[in-house]
Formats: C-alpha cells, structure tokens, sequence
C-alpha cells in the first residue's frame, strides 16, 4: 500500500463522514467541528451508527471513551458492541447517547480533592473536533472528562476551554483591523518528541528503569557523546526498522509523522510531526507516545520517554511549536515581507511578549515535573529561567519602534558556499537559539522547556489563556480610540518598553545570563518545589478564572495533584534505589571482595612475601564504599519516611531538600563501585550496553 492509502485509513475523518453520512446530518457535524454549533441527538444516533458500522468492518468489537485524565498518559474503557436478543442471540449496536456521553469511575484517578473517595462518578463527553479511530479492535472516541459536579478533571477540558478564550479575543483584534469575516481562530502546535532506544534485554537487568523509567545508578561508559558523533548519524538498522514500523503505524491514525533523526545522545532519537490544531496534535502526541512504546518490543527495543535517562549524556525534552491562525490559513504570527509596517502582526507580537513577561511563572509550571528538573538548566536543555528569542531583524524592528527612529531594512542576503556548483540560497533573517526557552522561528514560537514525559496539553492551556488575557487587554484599550493607526503604534511601543526585559538573544546556558536575569527581575524558579506555588498567586488565580479555563477550585486541585505528583515519584525512585542497593549491589560487591580476599590468601599461601597491592587496595576502596552504601541507604530509607509522614508543599520540599541528596550520595557510592567491580560480578546493566548494544 502507498502512503496515501495507508493514511488514516484508521481514522472516521471527514472523508469517511462525507462518504457515510446523509448530506443534511453531514454538514451539521461538520459546524459542530468548524463552529462549535450544538449537535442534535438525532444527528448523533446517526453519526454513531456510521460510526459503529465503519469500526466494525475495521475489525472492531468494542469501543471506548478515550479521555486523558491528569497522569499525561490515556485511559479507556472497553465496551463491547453487543446487545442481547430475546433469543438468545446477539445485535451490534451502539447509539448517539452512547457516543456523546460515558460514565467512568473517577475516584481512582487524581483529582486533587475535587471530589472525596466516595464520589465515584465520572462522566466523559465527545470531543467531536477530534477524530474516532480504531486501535486494537477498539473504537477509540476523543473525550473530556468531569466529575459529576462539572469539574474538570482531564487536560482536554481545560485545552479547549483555553483555546475558546483566545479565539473569542484574537477575533476582536482582527474586527479592529477590519476583518469582520474571520469566523475562528486557532492555534496550531507541531511537538516535537525525544527518546531513547535501549535493548529490550539490558532494560529488563535494571529495576530502576522498570519503575522510574530512568537509571538511578550508572557509572559513565568510557564513551559518551564527546565525539558529536551520534546526531544525525546514520540509522542503525534495528532503529531504522523500528521507525519505519512506527511512522506506518502513526500515519494510519493520521499522525503527521514527518521528520525522523539521530539526536545528540547515543541512543537518543526524535520525531516531528506537521502543525495541526493544538487540540488535534495533543491527541496525536498522546497516540505517539503510546505507539511508541508499544512498536519498540517488535524490534527487541524498549522506548524511554523519561526527561532524563541516564546521567552524563542529553536527557529528552519537547519543542512545542505554537502559533495562531485563522480558519482560512491566515498565521497571524507570520511578519511578511516587511514586518516594520505589519502592524497586526506587530501587535500579536506584543500580546504575546506581553503575556510571557507577565506570567512567566505560570509557563514555567506548565512545564514542571520532578523528571523535567533533571534537564533544564543543564547544557542541553533551555535553562529553568523564562525568556523569549526574536532574532537580530524582529529585535532591531522594535527598539526602533521603542527609540523613535527609523527601521533599515537590509534586503534579502543570498548565502554563498564558496562552490561554484553550488546555487545560491536566501539567507533566514535570523539565526536559530537552542538555550532559548521561547524562540521566535519565523512564524510560530517554539517553546523549548516541556519534558518528553508529559502531555502538551498543559504548556498550550497556559500559553492559550495568557496571550488571551494580553489581546483582551488590547482590545478594551482600542475598541474606544479614535484614531485606530496611531493607537496601535501607541500600545506597541508602550508594551514593548514595558516588557523588553524578557527579551534575550544571548546564550541562555551562561553564567552571566542567570546574573543579568536576576538584575532584570526575571524569576529562576530551579524546581518544581520552587514553581508550583506561581500556580495559587492570585493573580494567575484570576486570569484563569476570567477566562473560564479553569474555576478556582481546579486550579487549586491542579496544584495539590503537582506536589503529589512530584513527591511521588521520588518516593518511588528513594524505594528502588534502596532496594536495588541491598539486594543487588551490596551483594555482589561483597562477593567481588570475598572472590579478591580468596586470591591474597592463595598467593600468600604460595608467597608469603608477596604485596598483592592491586587486590588489596581494590579491597580497602570498595570495603569503604560498600559501608557507604550500608550507611546511606538506611538514611536515605529513614529520610524517606519523615518525608512521607508530611503533607502537600512541605512533603514536596522534604524529598528535594532530605532524600534527593542522599540519593545522589548513594549513587556516587555505587557508581564507583562499578568502575572497580569485574564485570562479571556487577548485577545489572550496564551504561555501555544500554546505549551502545541497539
């Protein structure tokens, strides 16, 4: 089959609605997707017995209410479609009440105190603007999800809630530019998706990868990715089969699989995809991560999607490619040829700097998360402090604005490669910058902070409600001016003084950036712990619930679920770590040293005059760490359950401040006792097998 044949051919698209529906019911369905009109009962037992009918033929006996609950991975629930008959047979059916509404129980899933353990009720909705597709036998609906008084309790919910805010305020701005015929505007996201691929054998030696998903111990294999050998490098054929199963696998449920490569890491790798509605390419980095996952045994492989792996090399992060565009294809956030004069664009620009500048916290809770810690800050990941990239051509462009003087467009420059062969190419009007946390790339933002691990779903409901809140503001300032052309120019040069200090071309990795940063008054929230109270000032409190995002309470629920979450996972990290140290390290280590003691004996038995340096000083050294190990694992163990004997913020603080270090302790103990240890002896796998034997 040809790629066009094969793409989304697992998918109910509006290709298949058109073929299946009646005229009439076709185009109602197709304005409750394009406009967010209601959608009749009767139309959807149409829908849903079109839809019943094409899964079935697809091979599917069950569908499931598709809903991503905030853990950022999926859940379902498995219905089948038969109905009994009275004799004794059985009928496929599935009705319109079937697909618009499903009840799940919710008390198992986080809510934040939302609702108490006996509120079971869960209820999840259609998302009509997000395709059916058939996985596994399955029809699988998008869905939101809410508890039985209303509240969300998914990501999805407050996506598209965040998504309806901005479109309502983006489309005031265009009325005041005369454009009275945009009927919605839309964000769009393309997230790019790192990870690793280690053998399926080696994964299964390490408990820590099993139940963290990344090595809490490893010492560096002599090789790691000094030699800038690894991006971009050829495939290896385990690797280059495995994504051509995935690319094959995602493109049937019409994931926009486009771009695949070698990433910095040995054994890191990426995948992009094409933009498409943020909503849509939520979805579709939820199915991505999942097929993954599931694509990587057919080839021996297992998928890590953990922010940070293994220590020493390149942890795994998103790049979260967001603009605004109108339903005919208009980017509002594209310049044009002359961006000095542009000057709608030169005012979303505004909205947007604006809104960064003044929520920077909250874009750095969107991205927070214990494993996402582990990256940011480091030289391979934008650093933990909030900034935006615009490049020589857009910054000159508004100190100009700023200063009052007039803007010299350079021209277009051809680059020239010093090969007559060769043709000349335009050059980009501006470099790119890989520490910036938020870069400006031509015609969209590329938010660099989110971690591998999590949903995309949070960063854009933030960015959503933000930029809705800086154009919301515009628009109350220019709906009452008389003259329009000098308010605009008024109000952009105003914000851009205001706001400038977020601005940063420089390198975000240095030193001097985290000085200069302090000195302009921008936050450096380092941790999760350090973040996620930006999440109940007030202020953020508000622009939410102005904008019908999220009401108090989830907002608060939100944060409760954080702190959870984080602490949570280092307890299960604390846990592992003391137990892989008992019962594997600190007994092959003692069995390392009993097999050396049993070799001075035998040499002195034979010599008695002999040193047996070398045995005897490996001896000394791992005897030492090896009560090292003993020693703080029984802290770390101890330390472990103060933390957990606390609640919220404070228990949160207690596993950064108290059991955090005291596993990185142990891990220095047991990492240098691998690189004396015979490897015969050392129990689990390896740094050098897990990312040089794919």
């Amino acid at each position: 089959m040809t790629i066009s044949e094969i793409f989304g051919s697992e998918v109910f698209n509006e290709a298949v609605m058109k073929e299946r529906l009646p005229k009439e019911d076709y185009k109602a369905l197709k304005k409750t997707i394009h406009d967010g009109k209601s959608l009749d009962i009767t139309i959807a037992n149409t829908v849903a017995n079109a839809m019943k009918a094409w899964a079935i033929e697809k091979g599917a006996t069950h569908y499931t209410h598709w809903f991503q609950p905030m853990t950022n991975i999926t859940a379902e629930k498995h219905d089948s479609f038969i109905v009994p008959t009275d004799d004794g047979n059985v009928i496929m059916e599935f009705s319109g009440k079937e697909l618009i509404r499903g009840e799940s129980d919710a008390s198992s899933f986080p809510s934040g105190g939302l609702r108490d353990t006996c509120e079971a009720r869960g209820y999840t909705a259609w998302d009509p603007t997000s395709c059916a597709f058939v996985k596994d036998g399955t029809l699988c609906i998008p869905t939101a999800f809410c508890s039985y008084n209303g509240e969300a309790l998914d990501k999805k919910t407050p996506l598209l809630r965040s998504m309806d805010a901005l479109n309502r305020q983006a489309k005031r701005i265009l009325k005041l530019f005369g454009n009275d015929t945009t009927k919605r505007v839309i964000t769009t996201c393309g997230p790019e998706q790192e990870y690793f691929l280690v053998d399926k054998k080696y994964y299964e030696e390490r408990k820590d990868l099993l139940y963290c998903g990344r090595t809490l111990f490893g010492a560096p294999a002599p090789k790691g990715q000094e030699l800038e050998d690894h991006y971009f490098g050829a495939l290896k054929p385990r690797v280059c089969a495995f994504m051509k199963e995935l690319d094959e696998e995602l493109w049937k449920l019409g994931v926009l699989a486009k771009t695949k490569h070698n990433e910095a890491a040995p054994a890191q790798h990426e995948l992009a995809p094409i933009f498409t509605t943020t909503n849509i390419a939520v979805d579709h980095n939820q199915l991505t991560m999942e097929i993954m996952k599931k694509v990587a045994p057919h080839h021996g492989l297992v998928c890590l999607l953990h922010e940070k792996p293994f220590a020493g090399v390149n942890g795994s992060g998103k790049h979260n490619n967001w603009s605004l565009c109108t339903e005919s294809g208009q980017n509002l956030l594209d310049p044009g040829q002359t961006p000095a004069e542009n000057a709608q664009f030169l005012l979303f620009l505004a909205a947007v700097i604006k809104a960064v500048d003044e929520y920077q916290g909250m874009m750095r809770v969107s991205i927070a998360s214990a494993g996402n810690d582990h990256r940011l800050g480091a030289a391979e990941a934008p650093p933990a402090i909030v900034s935006i990239f615009l490049g020589d051509e857009l910054q000159a462009i508004l100190e100009s604005i700023v200063n009052n003087t007039e803007y010299h467009d350079e021209g277009t420059v051809n680059m020239k490669l010093g090969v007559h062969t060769m043709p000349a190419f335009p050059k980009d009007n501006t470099d790119r910058n890989r520490t910036s946390p938020f870069a400006f790339t031509g015609n969209k933002f590329e938010f660099r902070m989110l971690g591998s691990t999590a949903s995309v779903a949070d960063p854009n409901t933030v960015l959503n409600t933000i930029v809705a809140e800086a154009l919301c503001q515009f628009a109350d300032r220019l709906e009452n001016t008389e003259d329009f052309t000098t308010a605009v120019h008024e109000l952009v040069k105003e914000t851009i003084s205001k706001h400038m200090r977020i601005i940063f071309n420089g390198n975000g990795y240095s030193e001097e950036w985290t000085k200069e940063a302090e000195e302009r008054g921008l936050l450096n929230l380092t941790s999760t712990v350090d973040a996620l109270p930006q999440m109940i000032e007030q202020k953020n409190i508000d622009v939410f619930v102005k904008h019908r995002v999220y009401n108090e309470s989830e907002i608060r629920s939100r944060y409760e679920i954080l702190l959870e979450s984080y602490s949570k996972a280092i307890n299960i990290e604390a846990l592992t770590a003391v137990d892989m140290v008992r019962k594997e390290y600190i007994p092959a280590v003692s069995s390392y040293i009993s097999v050396l003691s049993d070799n001075v004996l035998a040499k002195k038995q034979v010599i008695s005059s002999i040193p047996c340096k070398a045995e005897t000083e490996i001896i000394e050294r791992l005897s030492k760490l090896l009560d090292d190990m003993y020693e703080i694992s029984t802290r770390l163990e101890a330390a472990d359950k103060e933390a957990l004997a606390l609640t919220g913020y404070y228990q949160a603080r207690a596993f950064r401040d108290n059991v955090l270090p005291l596993m990185n302790d142990l891990r220095n103990a047991v990492d240098s006792a691998e690189t004396i240890t015979a490897d015969e002896f050392w129990p689990v796998s390896t740094y050098g097998e897990l990312l040089f034997k794919v």
